[in-house]
């Protein structure tokens, strides 16, 4: 039988496995006044995230604002809510209680906590004679050695698991109904992905040009790296703009015959997993439910937040839109296609504006869900978006720096409330802390560059030259 420690998972919190590393890089990561270290790596540990918090609390002295092991029982509506806005919090620290008033309440529990466990959609269950249990149980990989694993779901953490788990079992088996997008978090001249995906210029283009031709060139960008079908992988609905899972590994542990891609469960027996397309797999030893999370507030009064089929309606993704008083608002209950720590710190802004009365809301306003165009909407509300049309005439480098260049939080800190000093050299200086942890071996500087920066002005004066020439002839 496998030892997974119970101890190690506590109700109520969130829990990852050891090994688990960030998806989005650094740079795009940060919060938007304190760069990450120049020598930490482009993608995260999870004990280097941490480590960044702790560096990020003690600057900014936050320690003292912070209630450790400290858990909220309830958070209920003053008697005279309608006319104040308070709520009454009551908390639980070392088996006392204590309650307490306050005018705003932020929510901030995220939405990694409680299990999604459909095991009515698995005929057999009951009958298997291996070991079962949810991915938020997984912590390393000891334990698993030469069993025959089946992990069901294709989500990050399905995808991570399974590679891990692939390296000591005898096989792995990844089921999926609906397959997915997988990429890789290098990118174009090995930079990470989202600092190549997330410009101004490519969000531009893909608001403007017609959803058929983004959807085609998705595609097209998606199978560059490898063909989705011959993997197995391939979306059933391949134009489903769905999150992409991102896995350095998972297409060469298929490739190695490692892990191997199935369809849909369809029952389970005693020691056999049946699949959609017919075809079965037998001396299963384990099975993983990689099945995701379900929304929980246990602590708020019903229903402040309505949860309905694993759907949560919020304003702008953060209010509950039925409240008399907007002074309860849930941050960090999105799924953006980028950083989640730029868009909570971006809805926090927001938030605190709100609270401080500072502007309405506008329920009539439509909701964004694309990453930088949600990013854009909050900070273009705040006053914390860059003009750039006018930062063209102030400033043209900079401001060709944002459109063309990788759209990470540190322009939200250049004018508003807020503005902070360093922005613009964080702007400037963002690539040298990408390349900082990978320069460990000295090297003779390459003359290729000069040429290509020389090019690049060459052609930009070409293309001036060419403007001023037309302009004659109006």
């Amino acid at each position: 039988m496998i030892d997974i420690k119970q101890e190690d998972i506590e109700d109520g919190l969130a829990s990852i496995y050891q090994s688990v590393i960030t998806n989005t890089s650094k740079e795009m990561s940060c919060f938007s006044d304190f760069p990450m270290p120049e020598d930490f790596p482009k993608f995260l540990h999870n004990s280097k995230l941490l480590e960044y918090f702790r560096i990020f609390v003690k600057k900014f002295d936050l320690l003292k604002y912070i209630q450790f092991q400290t858990t909220v029982l309830s958070v209920k509506k003053c008697p005279d809510f309608s006319s104040t806005g308070q709520w009454v919090v009551v908390t639980e620290s070392n088996g006392k209680e204590q309650s307490a008033v306050f005018d705003a309440v932020m929510v901030c529990s995220g939405h990694h906590i409680l299990p999604h466990l459909p095991l009515e959609s698995f005929p057999g269950i009951q009958k298997f004679k291996g070991q079962y249990f949810h991915s938020r149980q997984y912590k390393h990989p000891e334990g698993f050695e030469r069993k025959r694993i089946l992990v069901i779901g294709i989500g990050n953490s399905a995808s991570d698991i399974a590679v891990e788990l692939s390296k000591k079992a005898a096989q792995v088996f990844i089921s999926t109904r609906h397959g997915s997008w997988v990429m890789g978090r290098i990118s174009e001249d090995g930079y990470p992905w989202d600092m190549v995906f997330h410009t101004c210029f490519s969000s531009m283009l893909r608001n403007v040009l017609p959803r058929r031709v983004v959807k085609w060139v998705m595609e097209q960008q998606m199978n560059r790296w490898f063909n989705h079908e011959n993997y197995g992988l391939m979306p059933q609905n391949k134009y489903l703009m769905k999150e992409p899972i991102l896995s350095d590994d998972l297409p060469s542990r298929i490739l190695y015959g490692a892990i191997k891609v199935k369809s849909r469960v369809k029952e389970l027996t005693e020691t056999s997993a049946l699949f959609e397309d017919g075809t079965v797999e037998e001396d299963i030893d384990v099975i993983v439910f990689a099945t995701g999370y379900t929304f929980s507030f246990p602590f708020l009064e019903d229903p402040l937040v309505k949860v309905e089929n694993n759907m949560v309606s919020l304003y702008k993704y953060m209010f509950p839109p039925h409240l008399e008083k907007s002074t309860l608002a849930c941050i960090g209950l999105i799924q953006p296609l980028g950083s989640i720590f730029p868009t909570v710190e971006l809805q926090a802004r927001w938030v605190t504006r709100v609270f401080k009365g500072k502007f309405g809301e506008s329920n009539s306003q439509i909701l964004q869900t694309s990453y930088i165009d949600y990013l854009d909407e909050l900070a273009l509300e705040i006053g914390a978006k860059p003009d750039l049309l006018s930062l063209l005439l102030k400033e043209p480098k900079l401001a060709v720096k944002l459109y063309f260049g990788p759209y990470n939080s540190y322009q939200y800190r250049l004018v508003g409330p807020g503005q902070w000093n360093g922005a613009r050299s964080a702007i400037f200086t963002q690539k040298q802390r990408i390349l900082k942890p990978l320069k460990t071996r000295a090297l003779k500087t390459s003359s290729n560059f000069q040429v290509s920066f020389l090019l690049k002005i060459l052609g930009l004066l070409a293309v001036v030259v060419a403007f001023f020439f037309q302009l004659q002839w109006f």
